[in-house]
Order: C-alpha cells, then sequence, then structure tokens
C-alpha cells in the first residue's frame, strides 16, 4: 500500500494535471477529413513528451495521428480525422481508439471511445460504389429490358428524396440504349435489352446529390456475359411487321429466330389462329388465309405471342411479342413525263437557271399529293441542283477547273405518292456540263544566263505556264517575234541556244514567249493566249586572242657598254574587246637574249661584255597574253629580229626596218574545233602498255641499223650549218669566232628577204620564219 501511494505520487511530480479528459464522444457521420474530434489538455515537466495512436478497433484508416504542442510545461494534443475518412452511422457507428501519452519515463494509456451518430441531412453512396476503384457487376445478355441491376443507395435513402443521375456519355453504337436509375437507387437494364452486347463492358459514372451542395460520386462498371448454351432467347423482345393486305395464302410473313441449339416455335395466343401459323422447326410465319380487310378489318393489327422452346432437357424457352399490320395495297406507282431527264449546259450557267420541268400524277387517284425528292448520286457537288416544287434548277456554280469536277451529273427525282403502302417512280437524271475557256494563260518574267561560249542546242532554262482552266498543263509555247538564236519547246516550254553568243556585240536577250492553251473549252477552236517576257543575260568568256601591231619587227641598234637602250615597245591590243588593256609581256624564246629584258612592253637591251662590241644579231620571240579576271588566259606570239653593231665616232644614220610595208600580209587567224573521243579508262591502259612495247622493240631495231650504218660509213659527215642565228648560242671559242658567225649567215642569205610569217613543222615540231613571196624559211 504504501509503494503505491509512492508511485502515483512520483507519477503526479510528472503529470501534475490531465483536464477535459473524456472517455465517450459522440460524433456525425457528416464530419469531412481533418475534423478535429477532440482536444486533450496536459501538465507535464519533462523535456520529453508524446502522444500516439496505439490502435483502433474496427481497423480503419479514417483517424490521424495525434498531434501534440506544448510551451512552459503545458501540452496540448488533438485527435483528427484522416484524408480518407468516409463516416457511414450505418456501416459502422462505434471506434475504440487506444491512446498512449509519455512524459519523461512515465507512460499512460488512454481508452477513448466514438461513437457515430446518423445525420439525416447526409446522403452515403452504398459499398464500394463510392470507391477510388468503384463497383463491378456481371449481367447476362438474356436479362429482360429493365431488370433491376444493382442497388446504389442503402435502405432507408429513398425517403431523403436523393436526385440521382447517370452523368456519363451513353451514346450509340457503344450502348445499346441508356440504362436508368429510379428513385430507389435501382439501375436498371436499357429499354432494348443486352441481347448481342455479349463480352462489352459499360462503364457508368453515377452522381447523387441531395440538399444544398451535397453529393456523392461513384463509378459502376457493368459486364455482359454471353447466355449459357442450355437456354433460349430472342434477339428482340417485341417484333413488328408491316405486311400488304394482297398477299396470298402460304405466303412469308416473317422469320423469327431464337438463340439455342435444338429449338422449336408454337404460337401460344391467339388460339386457335385463323390467319397465321408458324413452322415448328425453321420458326417462318406464313399466312393461312386471304387477308381482305373489306370482309375482315379485324386483319388490319394481328397481335400473336410466340413461343421458342426446347423438347429435350434441360427445358427452356423464351416468348416474342409479334405485331402483324396489314395496310391497303396501293397497286400503281406515280407516272411521270418526260420518263428520263438528259441536259447538257455549260459550266457558265448562272445559279438558279431552270434545266426543266417534270410533270407526274398518280393513276390511283387524280387528286392525290405527290412528293418529289432529289437525289444526288454523283459528283461534282450533292448542292449543285436543286428541286423548286417540278422544275430542275442550278443551285451552285458549275465550275470545271478542277480534276475530277466536269464529269457528268447524276441524279434521281423520287416521286411519292400519298398511297398505302406508299409507292414511288424514279426519275433519271443526266446533265452533261461542259467546260468554258474562261482563262488565259500566263507566266512571270524571268532572268535566265548562258556563256559566251555555250554550245548549240544547250538547254538554259524553261518557262512556267499557267492556267485557271482544268486541264492545267494544256499549254503550247511560242516564241513571238521570229528569234532566230533561241528556240521555246512547244510542249514542255524549254529554252534552247540555237545560234552563237557573243558579249561584246549584245549582251542582253529579250525573248517574248507566247502561251497558247487548248483542249479546255468544248469548241476545239476556242483558244485563248498570254505571253511573258524572259530576259536572257550573256556571261563573257574570255575567246579573243592579243594581236600585236606588227607581229614581225627588225631593228638595227649601236651599243652602248654599261648602258640600257631601249630598242622597241612592243603594241598590242584585242580589236573585239578594246576595253582589255592589261597584258603580260615574257621573253619565250630565240637565238638568245644577249641582254635583253622587257621592262612592261618596253624591250630594253643591256650589253655586259668589255672591249670593242661586234655586230651581233637576236631573234627574240615575245609572248603577250591577256592578264585580266576572264578565263582562260589567251596569248600570242611577236617576233623580233635586233642587229647589234659597235659604236663609231662617226657613223652612218641607221634604218630601222618594219615589217609595215605593205608587202606584209596580215596574219590570218584560224579557229579550229576539232571532235575528240574519249575512251574508256581500261582501253587507254591497254594502249599504253601496247604502245610502250612496240617502242621498246622499235628502239632496239633503230640501236641496231644504226650500228650497222656506223661501220659502213668511215667518214665522219659533216653537219650541215644552221640558217638561224641560234648558231650563236654554242661554245663560242674566241671572240673573233663569235663575230664572224653572224657575218657568214648573213652573207649565205639573201640580202632582200622579209620574214613576216611564223609557222611549226609537222614532222620535227620546231618551228621557223617564212617569207610569204619567196617561200624561203629560218629555223628557230
Amino acid at each position: 500500500m504504501v509503494l503505491l501511494r509512492l508511485l502515483v505520487h512520483l507519477f503526479a511530480l510528472a503529470v501534475s494535471d490531465l483536464h477535459s479528459l473524456p472517455w465517450f464522444i459522440n460524433i456525425s457521420e457528416s464530419l469531412g477529413p481533418g475534423s478535429v474530434l477532440w482536444s486533450f489538455s496536459f501538465n507535464c515537466s519533462s523535456d520529453t513528451a508524446t502522444f500516439e495512436l496505439l490502435s483502433v478497433q474496427p481497423p480503419t484508416t479514417f483517424f490521424n495521428d495525434p498531434s501534440l504542442a506544448g510551451w512552459q510545461g503545458t501540452y496540448v494534443g488533438k485527435v483528427t480525422l484522416s484524408s480518407s475518412a468516409r463516416l457511414d452511422a450505418l456501416a459502422v457507428n462505434h471506434y475504440k481508439l487506444q491512446l498512449q501519452f509519455t512524459c519523461g519515463n512515465h507512460v499512460m494509456a488512454i481508452p477513448l471511445s466514438v461513437d457515430v451518430q446518423q445525420d439525416p441531412g447526409h446522403i452515403q453512396c452504398a459499398g464500394r460504389f463510392a470507391s477510388p476503384a468503384g463497383e463491378t457487376i456481371q449481367v447476362l445478355e438474356t436479362v429482360p429490358p429493365g431488370t433491376h441491376l444493382y442497388t446504389l443507395l442503402l435502405p432507408g435513402l429513398e425517403h431523403q428524396k436523393a436526385q440521382m443521375s447517370i452523368v456519363s456519355t451513353q451514346d450509340p453504337p457503344n450502348f445499346p440504349g441508356p440504362f436508368s436509375i429510379n428513385e430507389q437507387g435501382w439501375l436498371q437494364a436499357p429499354s432494348q435489352g443486352l441481347q448481342g452486347q455479349a463480352k462489352k463492358v459499360f462503364q457508368l459514372q453515377i452522381l447523387v446529390s441531395f440538399g444544398q451542395g451535397q453529393s456523392c460520386r461513384g463509378m459502376l462498371t457493368v459486364k455482359v456475359l454471353p447466355a449459357p448454351s442450355g437456354q433460349v432467347s430472342f434477339l428482340e423482345q417485341a417484333l413488328n411487321v408491316t405486311i400488304p393486305e394482297d398477299l396470298v395464302p402460304g405466303s412469308e410473313v416473317v422469320h423469327v429466330r431464337a438463340r439455342g441449339r435444338d429449338v422449336h416455335y408454337e404460337i401460344l395466343s391467339p388460339l386457335p389462329s385463323p390467319l397465321f401459323s408458324i413452322g415448328l422447326a425453321d420458326g417462318v410465319v406464313r399466312t393461312t388465309a386471304p387477308l381482305d380487310l373489306a370482309r375482315t378489318p379485324g386483319a388490319a393489327v394481328t397481335r400473336l405471342q410466340v413461343k421458342a422452346f426446347k423438347r429435350l432437357p434441360p427445358w427452356a424457352s423464351a416468348e416474342l411479342d409479334l405485331t402483324v399490320t396489314v395496310q391497303p395495297v396501293n397497286r400503281w406507282p406515280p407516272r411521270c413525263l418526260p420518263a428520263l431527264l438528259v441536259t447538257q449546259v455549260p459550266e457558265t450557267t448562272p445559279v438558279g437557271t431552270v434545266l426543266d420541268t417534270i410533270k407526274c400524277a398518280d393513276p390511283d387517284s387524280a387528286g392525290a399529293t405527290l412528293d418529289y425528292q432529289l437525289w444526288v448520286l454523283s459528283p461534282p457537288s450533292p448542292a449543285s441542283l436543286c428541286l423548286q416544287d417540278t422544275a430542275l434548277e442550278v443551285n451552285a456554280t458549275l465550275d470545271c477547273d478542277s480534276p475530277g469536277a466536269c464529269l457528268q451529273q447524276r441524279a434521281s427525282i423520287l416521286v411519292l405518292d400519298d398511297g398505302q403502302p406508299q409507292m414511288a417512280t424514279e426519275v433519271p437524271v443526266l446533265v452533261v456540263v461542259t467546260p468554258v475557256n474562261e482563262f488565259s494563260p500566263a507566266c512571270a518574267p524571268r532572268t535566265l544566263r548562258a556563256r559566251e561560249d555555250a554550245w548549240p542546242y544547250s538547254l538554259l532554262g524553261s518557262v512556267v505556264g499557267t492556267d485557271m482552266d482544268y486541264p492545267r498543263d494544256s499549254i503550247e509555247y511560242y516564241v513571238s517575234g521570229g528569234a532566230t538564236t533561241f528556240s521555246v519547246d512547244r510542249l514542255s516550254g524549254q529554252v534552247h541556244l540555237l545560234g552563237p553568243l557573243d558579249y561584246e556585240q549584245q549582251r542582253l536577250h529579250r525573248l517574248t514567249v507566247l502561251l497558247i492553251d487548248h483542249g479546255q473549252d468544248r469548241d476545239p477552236t476556242s483558244h485563248r493566249s498570254g505571253s511573258c517576257t524572259i530576259t536572257i543575260e550573256v556571261e563573257d568568256v574570255n575567246d579573243h586572242a592579243p594581236e600585236c601591231e606588227p607581229p614581225f619587227q627588225e631593228l638595227t641598234i649601236h651599243s652602248s657598254l654599261g648602258h640600257s637602250v631601249e630598242v622597241t615597245k612592243v603594241s598590242c591590243r584585242i580589236p573585239q574587246e578594246p576595253q582589255r588593256q592589261a597584258f603580260s609581256y615574257s621573253i619565250v624564246g630565240g637565238s638568245g637574249q644577249g641582254g635583253f629584258s622587257l621592262q612592261g612592253a618596253m624591250l630594253v637591251h643591256n650589253d655586259p661584255l668589255l672591249g670593242p662590241p661586234w655586230p651581233r644579231t637576236y631573234e627574240l620571240l615575245i609572248r603577250v597574253a591577256d592578264a585580266g579576271p576572264s578565263t582562260p588566259h589567251l596569248s600570242t606570239t611577236a617576233t623580233i629580229i635586233v642587229h647589234v653593231i659597235p659604236w663609231r665616232a662617226s657613223t652612218v644614220a641607221t634604218s630601222t626596218r618594219r615589217a609595215t610595208g605593205p608587202s606584209m600580209t596580215t596574219p590570218l587567224l584560224v579557229t579550229v574545233t576539232e571532235s575528240f573521243w574519249r575512251p574508256e579508262p581500261w582501253f587507254v591502259v591497254v594502249l599504253t602498255s601496247t604502245g610502250a612495247l612496240f617502242l621498246t622493240a622499235l628502239s632496239w631495231l633503230l640501236s641496231r641499223f644504226l650500228q650497222g650504218w656506223a661501220q659502213v660509213l668511215q667518214a665522219p659527215c659533216r653537219p650541215a650549218q644552221a640558217l638561224l642565228l641560234n648558231s650563236t648560242q654554242g661554245t663560242e671559242g674566241s671572240l673573233e669566232g663569235f663575230m664572224e658567225a653572224p657575218r657568214m649567215e648573213m652573207s649565205q642569205a639573201p640580202s632582200n628577204l622579209r620574214f613576216d610569217g611564223r609557222a611549226q613543222d609537222a614532222g620535227t615540231g620546231r618551228e621557223y620564219l617564212f617569207d610569204t613571196r619567196t617561200g624561203d624559211r629560218r629555223w628557230l
């Protein structure tokens, strides 16, 4: 006893006070998530205090772990509902919570009982229907229409005047018909039944609302199962059939079919059935007597109850309500004139134009009202034609300027009478829309470029014409004005070059292209035309070599030891292109340069030799090439013969002779265009190998022949003396020999020769000068 009092005293030191601790509380089922159920106040001097929820009976997640907040030894704990709380007094009305408060080393267990009170104004949906996953039910496809499939609410909720509706869409063809909910919360099958919907799944979103802003929502999934093989069912629960009164006895009325194996059929009512019978095995309903409405007016509507059943176990059956309606016979359809309507109109026919009118009458009743309907069977557009009373009119623009639009317009005028059964006459309509050439072809001006050296028949570009009429590409192209330098392909519009181009003579060519359409009108002679200007820019190509005036010069100058002397200036130009004045000059050959150099176009002589000068003669070949930006760079060669004589104190005046007199012949520039054959690479390899072997063998034979010939000739042959001054470029034994060589050559050549031409030997490839008057040659 003393020990117990000691423990109580120690606990009182740690937990001095526990206020407002109810052991039982009552709450309403309408409380939502986050609601505070109760608050607890504790006094604890320890720094470590906890408040826990140990267990809940029955188990649920509706309650959060208690919260605990403290300040200066006073703690306040709260018990709240969790976010998943859905209290339902009809499902569970009592919960037992086991709480535990810990203050330092002391623990206190606090049992708390929670009673859930029913709220009359609170709507609670039934079971798993309101859960996030929803409810799933399975039904057979043979359930009758309107069958009670599922209860949405708990009993007693119907007295609260709740409003229930299916908010998800139930549109065909996904749904055979809409599901419905009555006031008791019953989900009912569609009025069309579920036959033929086996293995389908229907999801229904259902909303239950009550009062002001109170509602619940749930998902219900309906799975349709196929009917067991042992059952019998009709595809439809009711069937209506209309037949004419002129059917003879034994005529087929309708063929009813039921699902199942080994099914038989019979008529349950009326018994006996004086007008109809059904086949026992095939289910075909037939007439058994004439259907004369004048004698038996009661035959107008007959209701039969047909039964399908199995004779062998397991016994099963199904019933079908069959309604047979007998209508009076309307014997003659309307008669129309014309019986066939054919017309032809151009595509420019105005809207509202009357194409034709038909007249119809009903032979059964002269004053009967007839109904006219237009059925369009083919393009261009269903709205192109319309029917105003009995007149066929153009309703929209008849446009033939698109692919397939200008075809025959086929339609039908359906004329219906008001008899029973209603009879109709079809009047075929054929409207042929003919094209009209409405628009002129056009093309956009453009600029083409062609090189000056382009080959004849080269493709420069194309002219692209457009036409708003169909077909779009029915255009022919012509050159207006009879141009001979260019041509345009008549069908494709491609521009070709016919003659040579000269940038220096004409840089721009303007070509007027005429476009003419064809085949775009019913009249083949109807054409429209248009034109555009094509500008052709000629691109400059360097195709003229420089010409020097004169091409050959022979000069005599005095030597000047140690000084430079300007000999002559090479004057060259391009007559066809006078704007080109940039040239490059270089000495490319001759019988020796002998101190000659070029300073631009000026030939300069600088004699480096010491001692008295001796007469010398030099022949110089000067290459002149254009230096402009155009390619290719062309060149020519000017020949200058310079006689250098020694300087004397008293000397006669020297004369400079230029080949500028009337004896000079103007050089003739001949351009030869040669076609060449470009072989395949393998052929070049074979030909090269064969040629190499042939040359090797020929060299060997030639060497043997020369060795034999050398043995025959004992004395050496005296070499022929050269005619040109290049002999002075050999080894000079002495100054005397150097000065005598030109004298010897000059003495051997006639003094009246004027070498005014230059050529190349075809055999040796060596170049030479020649006199056009005498034919004498001088080798270079």
